[in-house]
């Protein structure tokens, strides 16, 4: 039998006869390697301990202290017991497909009957009684016509679409826990007894079409999270709690921030409060672009699809825009127009007024661009994911050499930015050329140094994502961390030849000669919609003081005090402080609990003592103690804090 070379994570060179298994090399490099083992990494790729190995390759050996590489293969075969145990009782139900996700899975099922809280107990300890059964897992390729034949016999009508659909040429594996068998590229443990029992949970039931397409069958999606360990799973658990607290719906409601209703799907309501919100923020991004260089610009909500089809959004995006059809007067057919779903190629037709001299670059143009999007019922959710939004969208034209200098400048501005509201803590990917792309080699390495320069000269840390770019340029996300450790991606820089070419940009060099300008798409915050969100939720609607919708109540304890009350919330507005008076006939512990609900940072309880003495009883959000103060001092000490960061 011919040999193969396997390159050790060491450095060592070892020979194995072709076609030996990850299992075996296990094995060979230790006993207790062989014993610990649950999967490879075979010349990059995941692989499953019982597939053959053919060729010489790097090959890594991983065990369940390999968190990564542990926790796929436990989702994944976790997602196959879910099955298994849902057809052990409903032998009726068919299954579909089970994927792994972030932090757990999800398997979507065709059941006639609703699955209920009641059912996903049952299937919790039917899947508790698979993995006690140890039953051995294992694998086979088979030929196209002998799997579809295979799911034919067994009634399993997705199944054959499945199998139809897997390309020419790529293997097609069958694999088995214990008895029951399912369709899987792998990899997956060896036996179910290696799954963790008391590190899993089964979360929610949603609805789901086949292939997401709302046109196809409605499916029963059981979503279900696990963990390495029980005290992983009491963390997320844990976490899962916080974040339910600080739901964003739920307090937009109690702070009366805003609402959305089944008339505008996905559109958002905005109340006075959520308003000041918004405006506070988009005043201070306003300034901080300024300060930055760029120009502030407006554009068109509605746009003739004729500019949709040069920019190529028409072909690429028409399935996710809002259409708009116009009776012209006088012709012959409607005007078809679509509501913008992003500013990009409007923001090209302010550039490409007037003739552009290479001294006017870089140009940096920026807009709290309306946007809109069509968005699947079941996908929107709350703020963070709507059909109506607003970007702090911006665009810089710049030459090749510009490239370099202006990431640099805006991943500086973006770091101060998110300290500025909060966020202490951001990660860089860095996607780089995909397989299918336009321009040279010589290109992709400049533009892609350009990127690795900018965030090297700030000593930032990164990751690569490599042939994540576009097809026309490589791209940087920013994902920051929030108080709760979930990370969310807002940030985004992109480097653009293409749209400026689609749509006739161009700038006279210094040579005289007409030349293509680098378009860069950058976005902060990303949506305000989503931002804001992400703010509440942060926070758990404690917003920071300059950013408090409002600022300080100042309530009465007794009717003589009210007009003291108004005069000191005169005094407050005049400084600059969003500032209400409570003189309500309710007793003061009835006005703090309902301020403190509303998230009131400040409260002012004004009684006859406080009259008498000129003075205010100071009470901030969250702390039973209150503070004495004279009145001209608290207004100037509140005054100071009211002040937004930026001009601080």
């Amino acid at each position: 039998m011919s040999q193969i070379s396997l390159t050790l994570p060491d450095g060592n060179v070892r020979q194995f006869p072709r076609g030996v298994t990850p299992a075996e090399v296990a094995a060979a490099i230790a006993p207790s390697l062989g014993k610990a083992a649950i999967s490879a990494t075979v010349d990059g790729r995941h692989y499953d301990l019982q597939w053959p190995i053919e060729q010489d390759a790097t090959i890594a050996i991983h065990t369940m202290k390999d968190e990564p590489q542990a926790l796929e293969l436990i989702r994944h075969d976790f997602a196959h017991v879910m099955a298994r145990a849902v057809q052990t009782l409903w032998p009726e139900v068919k299954v579909t497909i089970g994927p792994v996700v972030d932090n757990g899975w999800y398997y979507d099922f065709d059941r006639a009957e609703p699955f209920t809280p009641e059912d996903l107990g049952a299937i919790e300890r039917e899947m508790k009684a698979i993995i006690n059964r140890r039953d051995p897992v294992r694998t086979e390729v088979w030929d196209r016509a002998r799997a579809i034949a295979h799911y034919v016999a067994r009634n399993e009508p997705f199944k054959v679409e499945l199998v139809e659909a897997i390309p020419e040429g790529e293997p097609i594996r069958m694999y088995w826990h214990g008895d029951w068998q399912d369709l899987c590229r792998g990899p997956h443990l060896q036996h179910t007894g290696q799954l963790p029992a008391d590190a899993f949970r089964l979360m929610s039931v949603a609805g789901a079409y086949w292939r997401g397409d709302h046109r196809n069958r409605q499916l029963q999606r059981i979503y279900g999270v696990a963990f390495r360990n029980r005290d992983d799973l009491k963390a997320y658990l844990t976490m899962i709690e916080e974040a339910a607290r600080r739901d964003h719906r739920r307090l937009g409601r109690e702070m009366e921030l805003f609402h959305l209703q089944e008339e505008a799907p996905g559109m958002v309501f905005w109340h006075p409060n959520g308003w000041t919100v918004w405006r506070t923020l988009e005043d201070y991004m306003r300034r901080r672009l300024r300060a930055a260089g760029y120009r502030e610009i407006r554009t068109p909500q509605v746009v003739d699809r004729i500019l949709w089809e040069r920019s190529g959004h028409w072909e690429a995006y028409r399935e996710n825009m809002f259409i708009v059809e116009v009776d012209e007067e006088g012709a012959k057919e409607k005007r078809i127009n679509a509501l913008k779903p992003m500013n990009c190629p409007c923001h090209v037709q302010v550039y490409n007024q007037g003739l552009k001299s290479y001294r006017d670059l870089p140009l940096r143009l920026a807009e709290f661009g309306s946007c809109h999007r069509y968005e699947s019922s079941g996908s929107m959710h709350g703020l963070m994911r709507v059909r109506g939004f607003t970007q702090d969208d911006a665009h810089i034209f710049c030459t090749e050499d510009q490239i370099e200098g202006e990431c640099a400048d805006f991943i500086s501005l973006l770091s101060s930015v998110y300290r500025d509201l909060g966020f202490a803590k951001f990660d860089i990917r860095l996607s780089t050329r995909p397989e299918v792309r336009i321009g040279s080699d010589e290109t992709w390495d400049k533009v892609e140094g350009a990127l690795r320069g900018a965030i090297e000269r700030l000593g930032l840390p990164y990751a690569i994502a490599p042939g994540d770019g576009a097809f026309y340029g490589p791209k940087l996300d920013f994902k920051l961390t929030d108080a709760i450790g979930r990370e969310w991606q807002c940030g985004t820089f992109q480097v653009d030849p293409n749209l400026p070419a689609r749509l006739g940009a161009e700038y006279v060099g210094e040579d005289g000669a007409k030349h293509r300008p680098y378009m860069l798409h950058r976005a902060i915050l990303g949506s305000f919609e989503r931002f804001i969100g992400i703010l509440i939720e942060n926070y758990a609607g404690r917003l920071p003081f300059w950013l408090a919708p409002r600022q300080v109540v100042v309530a009465s304890i007794v009717s003589d005090a009210d007009s003291y009350v108004c005069e000191i919330v005169d005094r407050l507005k005049a400084a600059g402080l969003r500032a209400e008076a409570d003189t309500r006939n309710e007793k003061i512990n009835y006005k703090v609990r309902e301020h403190s609900l509303a998230k009131v940072p400040v409260l002012l309880a004004i009684g006859q003592q406080e009259v008498a003495a000129r003075t205010v009883s100071l009470r901030r959000l969250g702390d039973s103690h209150t503070q004495s103060l004279i009145l001209d001092l608290a207004v100037a000490s509140l005054a100071s804090e009211a002040v937004p960061p930026d001009l601080a």
